[in-house]
């Protein structure tokens, strides 16, 4: 069954498990009912049959006939006698040693004798036993057995039935009425089943329709819509977050791609064009001047270097935006790091002044990450001081301020600060390629913190760049 149901489909499942579902409660339901009646119907029977008047003085002429039959036929006769009360319709008396049956006149159907009602007779008790039996032409009947004694005569077994067949035709009447009920309850259920099932399934063929469609033309971004708040509504918000997801991935990599490409293309257009110059030069045998030799080849060699600042810059860009998990996340000291920046940043900035505080700060991160970040901060700060400028590194319960004296950030310019190769109109005759900013972002998101870039809190000139990480004064 487990493995016929494994290879039906979801909706076919469904309709199964529904509709058996159903016939399972509509046939226990269907089987309590027939017994609760047939309990009742007994009960009722028995009842009745238990207060019917039993004689207190029989008076019987022997020998009784020899047979039931007979008896029906001489009982006018032969008559026996009842004291104290009417005889019941279905009443006959038995005496033993030998065995007679005596039936009264209004007898219309001897009762079947078994062998326990002769061993009664032999008994001293007089209790009264309710048992299932039948008459002498097969119809059922419920039957009280007694024993009635007289003094100084054998006893008497009084036998007093009433007939069941009503109630055993009711019964099977019923239990037609109630397969043909339950056969109709399965069919509806599994009617309902099946709708139900294409109802509840309509959600997850929308959802296969738009995950085909997406491996068929490659359209990331499709979304279904969604209805409720259900497990199948979460299954699609689901979908829908993560197709969203794909499409935004896609196009940071389509624009990654594009910008990276367009910085490229200038230092290597710079680059082709110096080697074709020094080319030329040698093949038509007019060298160039030492001097103008020497300052074309510097020339090559720092576009040589931006090459390799925006190449390292493009690695750690191309790393996923979530944080990185596993043995590279150590603690690191965050105080520690922001001084080597600081020694790096003077050997950048020589005529610059830094003044610097810093208190002890532990992180959980990539110490190279974080350092890259820092250094960052600072090379921005350094790339917009004026000469003799002073640039403000301050460490503070896990707050990193990188403070410059420069031009600063227009206001509208803010919110693109952090984006990838993004650069001010104002700033792009200076060096770089715009993405110093994107890797401190990416790398303080990495370790659970954040970063912001604005003006100067006393409203002076410059810019103030702000990174808060999660930690701790001591190492954990």
């Amino acid at each position: 069954m487990v493995h016929w149901l494994r290879s039906r489909s979801l909706r076919g499942r469904l309709t199964f498990l529904s509709a058996a579902a159903v016939a399972v409660a509509i046939a226990l339901s269907a089987l309590a009912c027939w017994f609760i009646v047939h309990k009742q119907l007994y009960g009722q029977v028995e009842t009745e049959l238990r207060n019917a008047p039993a004689p207190r003085g029989v008076t019987l002429h022997v020998p009784c006939p020899s047979t039931p039959e007979a008896a029906l036929q001489k009982v006018q006769t032969a008559p026996p006698e009842v004291t104290g009360g009417p005889v019941p319709r279905d009443t006959q008396y038995v005496l033993a040693d030998p065995v007679q049956v005596c039936l009264p006149p209004s007898a219309s159907s001897a009762i079947a004798i078994q062998k326990s009602d002769i061993e009664a007779l032999q008994h001293s008790g007089s209790q009264s036993i309710i048992r299932d039996g039948h008459y002498t032409n097969g119809d059922p009947a419920m039957v009280r057995v007694s024993v009635f004694r007289r003094p100084g005569l054998p006893p008497v077994l009084v036998m007093v039935a009433t007939p069941t067949k009503s109630v055993e035709d009711s019964l099977q009447g019923l239990a037609i009425l109630l397969g043909a009920v339950s056969l109709g309850g399965i069919l509806l259920a599994a009617v309902a089943g099946r709708l139900v099932a294409h109802s509840s399934l309509k959600p997850v063929d929308q959802l296969t329709d738009a995950v085909e469609h997406i491996a068929r033309t490659e359209e990331v971004g499709t979304t279904i819509p969604v209805h409720g708040d259900d497990e199948i509504a979460r299954l699609s918000t689901s979908f829908n977050s993560m197709s969203t997801a794909l499409a935004n991935s896609r196009e940071r990599q389509t624009r990654l791609i594009a910008d990276a490409g367009h910085e490229l293309r200038t230092p290597l257009t710079s680059l082709r064009t110096n080697v074709d110059l020094l080319i030329r030069s040698d093949d038509t045998g007019r060298p160039l001047p030492p001097a103008t030799k020497t300052k074309l080849l510097g020339n090559m060699k720092a576009q040589m270097q931006e090459l390799t600042v925006l190449i390292g810059d493009l690695l750690q860009l191309s790393r996923p935006d979530t944080p990185k998990a596993g043995p590279s996340l150590t603690v690191v000291a965050l105080h520690e790091i922001a001084g080597r920046a600081v020694e790096r940043a003077k050997l950048r900035g020589p005529g610059l002044v830094f003044e610097t505080t810093t208190e002890p700060w532990y992180v959980h991160g990539d110490a190279a990450g974080l350092e890259r970040a820092v250094i960052n901060l600072l090379d921005n700060a350094v790339k917009y001081s004026p000469p003799g400028g002073t640039i403000e590194v301050r460490l503070q319960q896990g707050v990193l301020t990188v403070r410059d004296h420069g031009p600063g950030i227009p206001p509208d310019e803010l919110q693109y600060v952090f984006d990838r190769f993004w650069r001010s109109p104002s700033s792009r005759q200076l060096p770089g390629s715009g993405l110093g900013l994107s890797i401190v972002a990416q790398s303080v998101r990495d370790a659970g913190g954040e970063v912001a870039l604005g003006p100067a809190e006393d409203g002076g000139p410059g810019a103030l760049a702000t990174v808060r990480l999660p930690g701790g004064p001591a190492p954990e």
